[in-house]
């Protein structure tokens, strides 16, 4: 795990951060983390995938149509018998 460093936090801030953990029973480390964890996971559920990046790219160009790929069969696995 690793060790985060805030400096400068408001004093407000930080009394406020322990009545909410208070109220979550939870620690002010405990409360941080479910906050950093929350603001994070939100903002990567924001992002798209790669298919819908591209779609968003070229929808004002008419779009994209690409054709599937066919499936690759894959090697004979290795065998090390004599």
């Amino acid at each position: 795990m690793s060790t985060l460093t805030i400096r400068n936090l408001d004093p407000a801030v930080k009394d406020q951060l322990r009545v909410q953990a208070a109220r979550h029973g939870r620690s002010m480390e405990a409360e941080l983390r479910v906050i950093v964890t929350a603001a994070v996971d939100s903002q990567r559920a924001n992002e798209p995938n790669l298919a819908e990046a591209i779609r968003r790219r070229f929808a004002p160009y008419g779009g994209i149509d690409l054709e599937s790929h066919p499936a690759v069969p894959g090697a004979e696995p290795l065998t090390f018998d004599p």
